[in-house]
């Protein structure tokens, strides 16, 4: 059985192209993006270092650390970097895991024996300060990830762990959001005093309240 939504994440000790890690201590009290590719120097994963390392202020401004793997050397990860940072205009600043044993994978359940006995196939964990996981997205090794659907999804993730909401399809940040079955209409404004919308009694709409 794979890890699944709520679980813990598995720590772990690794080298990595920025020096030995152990993970919890590397996440300390911030959120974390841990994700796999099949190997280096593969062009689909060429570009989505590069949007990672494009994308670091949004990632840090949300207190998330991030960080890729796949099961080649570290010696290997840094000739791929260079090419990185030559073809995709940026300087990947993030540590890029080297998992040739392939514990790492096996403890995510990133290998994908349908897809390959030795490669990893495209996963992504999110993981909360607590160290539980709160989103797994796998992709074929064929289609790039959609970095602005990983932002979104942290940005829900980060909003409903503090306040009795839920984002609806598609919400991106600063849109309404949908109080929680939990909290009673009446009960409403006193914890949304922007006001609120009743759509159907189970679907209430209220300004995001952290803008």
């Amino acid at each position: 059985m794979g890890l699944r939504l709520g679980d813990i994440a598995p720590n772990f000790k690794a080298k990595t192209s920025q020096g030995d890690i152990d993970f919890y201590e590397y996440l300390g009290d911030s959120w974390g993006v841990l994700f796999s590719h099949p190997g280096d120097y593969t062009p689909v994963c060429t570009t989505e270092l590069g949007r990672t390392a494009a994308l670091k202020n949004e990632f840090e401004k949300r207190n998330v650390k991030v960080l890729a793997l796949s099961v080649d050397s570290v010696e290997s990860h840094n000739g791929w970097i260079n090419d990185i940072n030559e073809t995709q205009g940026v300087e990947v600043n993030f540590p890029i895991i080297a998992d040739p044993d392939r514990k790492i994978s096996e403890a995510y359940d990133m290998i994908h024996p349908n897809a390959s006995v030795n490669a990893t196939v495209r996963s992504l964990f999110i993981i909360a300060p607590d160290k539980t996981v709160k989103l797994i997205i796998t992709y074929p090794a064929s289609t790039g990830r959609n970095f602005q659907e990983i932002l979104r999804v942290i940005d829900s993730l980060q909003l409903t762990a503090n306040y009795s909401v839920a984002t609806p399809a598609d919400w991106k940040e600063g849109e309404d959001v949908v109080v929680v079955p939990a909290i009673k209409t009446e009960d409403i404004p006193a914890k949304f005093p922007k006001g609120f919308k009743e759509v159907k009694p189970y679907l209430r709409l209220t300004p995001q309240p952290n803008k």
